[in-house]
């Protein structure tokens, strides 16, 4: 009987053949922090063990609220830098113009490779699967014992395949796709399985696409989510790997499944999730006319240059109608967008460009809601009270609707704008 990709990649890792819901103890590629990496380093210093296990197997990316809002944000930071210094940890991106969101950098500098095992200390690290890795978040104390210890046990996922074909018609996106999706098998769809992508209309799409579609994993109950890592993974990769641990691994053919869907891309259309689910689905036909107070662009789900091309293509030449923040996932995507002129056109446009982060997504700073404000999105969370007051609304959408949202003063229909 053939194999997952679960079982693969943490039978690889325990050294023997595993099958779904064994236990097994592995030793984690990598392990990733942002901001949060203060209150795990005191958990760290608690377990009694003085140095962590392999220091150049550690990564802290400050992303969640940079520069620093609010002095106890300072704090944190500071901790941060002095637990980076006290460890000898190399992998350390510090409020400068080489970080950005962590999700971006661990992907964009070759940190995310084929095979690997790879945990943070945040959900949407599940966003690796992009690349081919069996990637996913852990709690705090997890990650402090995975530091002492070097190892980190996992119950082996069960599995779940969508197979994916056709191509988007003009408008639609990788993310219309999967809020689609999340709203067909909501947000417990598929707790603690691990999430293969398949078919022709994955292999068409881009890396960023597929970072898109893993990263919301976590939002349907996933303990992680994959796609086949491909010539253009190889590709990407190329001459950036952090490490040679790394083997291209993929699901047989014959490979047992818990659940299975099947999509045509080609039946897709722009929709949103409502507030305050991720799994409230409505088309664009339900909502479109919705009034916003706030549009924006940005997040590990869609900051990527790609998606940053995609809004401006709508922007260029037009005027918004409501305030619109702009923050792209990296410094590196920042500057890229800059050589485009991207930013020019956002800013010609009205809109206020950010330093690379996290922002409002999480509600800390740059963009956050006021009582009784809608916001439409490309983040991956609508919650009560995720991008600041608790009696705001969120919708989330694909950056061509939020930017043709954004010129109308409220929820629009981008193929009526392109």
């Amino acid at each position: 009987m053939g194999k997952t990709f679960a079982e693969k990649a943490l039978g690889r890792a325990a050294g023997y053949e595993v099958v779904a819901n064994q236990v097994v103890t592995v030793e984690p590629d990598w392990c990733m922090s942002h901001d949060n990496g203060a209150p795990i380093a005191r958990t760290f210093k608690k377990i009694g063990v003085k140095n962590v296990w392999k220091p150049e197997r550690i990564c802290f990316i400050l992303d969640h609220a940079i520069p620093a809002p609010s002095s106890d944000h300072a704090v944190n930071h500071l901790e941060v830098r002095e637990f980076v210094k006290e460890q000898g940890i190399p992998n350390f991106f510090d409020v400068k113009s080489c970080g950005g969101v962590c999700h971006q950098k661990m992907c964009e500098e070759g940190y995310a490779l084929p095979g690997l095992i790879m945990v943070g200390s945040d959900s949407h690290t599940c966003t690796y699967g992009a690349y081919g890795a069996f990637s996913t978040g852990i709690g705090r104390s997890e990650m402090a014992a995975a530091w002492a210890t070097g190892k980190i046990w996992f119950k082996v996922p069960e599995s779940m395949k969508v197979v994916v074909e056709g191509k988007f018609k003009p408008g639609v996106s990788a993310k219309d796709f999967i809020l689609k999706f999340i709203g067909d098998v909501k947000a417990d769809g598929a707790d603690y399985m691990s999430v293969e992508f398949h078919g022709q209309g994955i292999a068409d799409m881009s890396i960023a696409e597929r970072m898109t579609l893993c990263n919301m994993g976590i939002e349907f109950g996933a303990k992680n989510a994959v796609c086949k890592p491909d010539q253009k993974v190889l590709d990407a990769i190329k001459g950036k790997e952090k490490c040679d641990r790394w083997e291209v691994l993929w699901a047989d053919d014959d490979a047992t499944y818990a659940a299975e869907y099947h999509y045509d891309l080609g039946d897709i259309i722009p929709g949103v999730a409502k507030p305050h689910k991720v799994d409230n689905y409505g088309d664009i036909n339900e909502v479109k006319g919705t009034p916003i107070h706030e549009a924006f662009l940005g997040s590990c789900t869609n900051g990527r240059i790609e998606d940053l091309r995609a809004a401006a293509a709508i922007l260029k030449g037009r005027q918004i109608a409501v305030r619109t923040v702009v923050i792209p996932a990296s410094w590196i995507v920042y500057r890229q967008a800059m050589k485009e002129g991207l930013l020019d056109i956002f800013l010609d446009a009205g809109c206020i460009i950010c330093n690379p982060g996290c922002g409002p997504c999480m509600g800390n700073h740059e963009g956050i809601l006021a009582p009784g404000e809608a916001a439409i999105s490309t983040a991956n969370r609508n919650f009560k009270g995720r991008m600041g007051d608790k009696e705001s609304f969120i919708y989330l959408a694909s950056p061509m609707t939020v930017a043709a949202s954004a010129l109308k003063g409220e929820i629009a229909d981008p193929r009526e704008v392109l």
